[in-house]
């Protein structure tokens, strides 16, 4: 049986912040090493999910039940190459919008662009365009409690591949630069991935600690364009379904799950 990994001790109200604390849940898919968010309001019980695979939906949406939570949204920051989202599932289950940028060509009930705002409750995330690992990556900041969401561009001690699906090493580079690195440092760094064993990390570890982000922009382009990785395992699988937001995978028995 695959095992699952599930935070629930990262409920934070950050000094000199909001004042309205936040539901926060990190859960975990060991097949692609993906980190799924659950963000609720307390004050008025809606909820986002960021980055849900869809093997681990029904765990995801169990969860916003038991905490008496309900989805309003499920928003991926890219679309995915390594797992079929969960966002159209959890549109059946729940009624929830998906989110995903516009750039990605995806399908979503809601695309957005630099500088929306997604709000759920007392609660908003800001949207950062930072293309180089796919055109359409986004990355959520969450200011008032100084969290941001990087999916791919920005990963602990590492960064997404730029090799494949309009990947590129400079427009990442600048992305990361111009965009996470000049947050708060304080800022706490939570990716779409890690297969380290890391949770988080911070905006300031990121700035110093990078391997490969702490370099040049020419040494970085070289770093990436030598990575020599392979084939990502289900991109074969993901890349077509996540086109359509993941609909073409969802189980005949949906619909009555959601009843459940």
């Amino acid at each position: 049986m695959t095992k699952t990994r599930v935070m629930f001790n990262i409920v934070r109200r950050f000094s000199g912040y909001s004042t309205e604390p936040l539901i926060f849940r990190q859960l975990f898919d060991n097949i692609s090493s993906t980190y799924t968010y659950l963000l609720g309001c307390p004050k008025t019980r809606e909820c986002i999910i960021i980055d849900p695979v869809l093997e681990q939906v029904k765990r995801d949406f169990q969860l916003s039940k038991d905490l008496g939570l309900k989805l309003k949204y499920a928003i991926n920051t890219h679309m995915h190459a390594d797992h079929v989202t969960g966002t159209g599932y959890l549109r059946v289950l729940s009624g929830c919008k998906t989110i995903i940028s516009k750039a990605s060509g995806a399908a979503a009930d809601i695309y957005v662009n630099e500088n929306d705002q997604i709000v759920f409750g007392c609660h908003s995330l800001k949207v950062f365009s930072t293309p180089g690992h796919t055109n359409g990556c986004v990355t959520y900041y969450n200011p008032n409690q100084g969290l941001v969401f990087t999916g791919d561009a920005l990963l602990i001690r590492g960064c997404g591949r730029t090799d494949f699906q309009e990947g590129d090493p400079k427009t990442l580079y600048k992305s990361v630069h111009s965009k996470i690195f000049t947050l708060p440092g304080s800022t706490l760094v939570f990716p779409a991935h890690d297969y380290k064993g890391f949770l988080c990390s911070s905006v300031d570890e990121e700035r110093r600690l990078n391997p490969r982000l702490t370099k040049s922009e020419t040494e970085f382009v070289e770093i990436m364009n030598n990575l020599n990785l392979s084939y990502p395992k289900q991109i074969d699988r993901a890349l077509p379904a996540n086109r359509v937001c993941g609909v073409q995978d969802i189980p005949e028995d949906a619909k009555r799950d959601s009843a459940i």
